[in-house]
């Protein structure tokens, strides 16, 4: 008996300008930068002759400008899943990651060590937001839909790959995941795999007839 076979890209949305020091930001709405909108042009015609089910994303403006991008050569309207949204970052939300350490030196400390369970004033820890993105991969992968694409964040991403490779969430920063970056995900029966992971499309990789799992 033939086990259906289920294919999920995940990418991450493309640039956002922020300067040069490290920041956090989370659910803090910004559009894509310049180098952003090319990193979304070039999924456009990475996707343009691969046939999607439907695209996913946030309704976060980054998230959606790069479905949006992608969708164009689909007859496809994005569904935009608010819990796909970015970690939570509360208080700490588009803030220097230097200006929480000086100022909040003992919490600073306390999410490096639990970074799978701190949560920062008025915002949510990765375990928290895991509650919420799970669901919608799962669905996925329950759905009659056979190849789907979700538009992610960072965090989100880095969520979604550590529940399918089953690593705790405590090793969350060792996956990268760069701006404009692609992951696939290939669910057989009940079973996941990740064919690719953090592939830039800048990697030469042909924009035309892609091997579906493979480009």
């Amino acid at each position: 008996m033939k086990m259906n076979k289920k294919l999920i890209y995940l990418a991450r949305h493309g640039d956002i300008a922020l300067g040069k020091e490290k920041r956090y930001i989370g659910q803090l709405d910004l559009p894509l930068s310049a180098q952003g909108i090319e990193q979304a042009l070039l999924l456009k015609n990475l996707f343009c002759q691969l046939p999607l089910d439907n695209i996913y994303c946030s309704d976060l403006r980054r998230s959606q400008q790069t479905a949006e991008i992608i969708a164009s050569v689909h007859p496809i309207i994005p569904a935009v899943r608010l819990e796909l949204r970015e970690l939570n970052m509360g208080a700490w939300d588009g803030r220097l990651f230097s200006e929480i350490k000086a100022k909040y030196p003992g919490e600073f400390k306390e999410r490096g060590e639990n970074i799978a369970h701190y949560s920062p004033l008025q915002g949510e820890s990765f375990s928290d937001c895991s509650k919420r993105v799970i669901p919608v991969l799962e669905s996925l992968a329950q759905s009659p839909e056979t190849t789907s694409l979700i538009i992610g964040h960072a965090g989100v991403n880095r969520v979604i790959l550590c529940h399918v490779l089953g690593i705790p969430l405590a090793n969350v920063f060792r996956l990268e995941q760069g701006y404009g970056c692609l992951n696939l995900i290939c669910k057989v029966g009940s079973e996941y795999r990740v064919k690719f992971l953090n592939l830039t499309v800048a990697e030469g990789r042909p924009n035309s007839a892609p091997n579906p799992e493979i480009f």
